[in-house]
């Protein structure tokens, strides 16, 4: 029986059921069970994630049973990692990404152009709210915490106008037609590693080669550009900072990063067309016109 650590959401079980069906594709011999966790964040409802200490509020609790041999893997969504691994653990495996963009999902159904102005808009992310903002400045943006469903029920109550989610969770719980998809290039440009489901492990276990084994290497590609330009830039999840790394063709990668400087101030956007063996320089490069 090989554990593997998730949260308890309805789409953290859903990834989790996803990578398990990848596993158990690979090797139909052995048994993969799931062991449910609350992470920090899921036990401080009602702090939002910016003013909760440190990083890794969504996965520490996972890492920590992971590191201890409670389980044998943790399945994330990649965007929640800490750009600063422990040296013991490893993401050793990223699943075929989902469409990584944000949605608006509103009363009406209205796509952002078409909010009356003042609209009420929930997100607790400073990414969001300020390139919102940019476009949009007329907008009462509501900090909102809570899973994929609670945000979207808020809206449908009436809480809210509206609120800005990732597709990919979404999509992964059958409510893709929820929301409408925002412009990753001129709208919202999406967190780094959003939509990317991945696996990590005890650096030099057996589970470890499992996982590699299921890895996606254009997703893995993709991801770590963006966590590279998150990095490069002080990482965090309090940095209004998007990237979005997509494959071109069989080689090359476009990488396009939106950084807000200061608040309420413009958005910075950068399209930079790269190999995939040149990634790496690419987002220092990218990183340093930004700062």
């Amino acid at each position: 029986m090989i554990a593997l650590a998730t949260r308890g959401s309805a789409l953290a079980r859903a990834q989790t059921g996803l990578a398990m069906a990848a596993l158990r594709a690979r090797f139909p011999e052995l048994e993969f069970t799931e062991v449910v966790l609350d992470s920090d964040g899921d036990l401080s409802p009602a702090e939002l994630a910016p003013d909760l200490p440190g990083q890794g509020w969504f996965t520490s609790r996972l890492e920590r049973a992971l590191s201890t041999g409670q389980v044998e893997g943790a399945i994330h969504s990649a965007k929640d990692l800490p750009t600063d691994l422990s040296p013991e653990l490893m993401i050793a495996g990223f699943l075929p990404r989902a469409d990584p963009r944000d949605a608006l999902v509103s009363a009406g159904d209205l796509a952002l152009a078409d909010l009356a102005p003042g609209a009420r808009v929930g997100t607790s992310s400073p990414r969001r709210s300020a390139q919102l903002l940019a476009l949009r400045p007329d907008l009462e943006v509501v900090a909102i915490r809570g899973n994929v469903d609670t945000r979207v029920r808020k809206v449908r109550a009436r809480e809210v106008d509206g609120c800005v989610v990732a597709l990919a969770g979404l999509l992964r719980i059958g409510r893709e037609s929820d929301g409408q998809p925002l412009d990753p290039g001129h709208e919202c440009t999406p967190a780094p590693a959003q939509g990317a489901i991945a696996i990590q492990a005890r650096v030099g276990s057996e589970f470890a080669e499992m996982a590699r084994a299921v890895d996606d290497p254009v997703t893995r590609s993709c991801v770590e550009a963006e966590r590279s330009v998150l990095t490069e830039m002080g990482g965090g999840c309090r940095l209004p900072l998007g990237a979005l790394a997509e494959p071109v063709g069989a080689e090359a990668i476009r990488l396009t990063v939106a950084w807000v400087g200061e608040p309420g101030g413009p958005v910075r956007r950068i399209t930079e067309l790269s190999s995939r063996g040149e990634l790496a320089q690419l987002a220092i490069k990218v990183a340093g016109e930004l700062r």
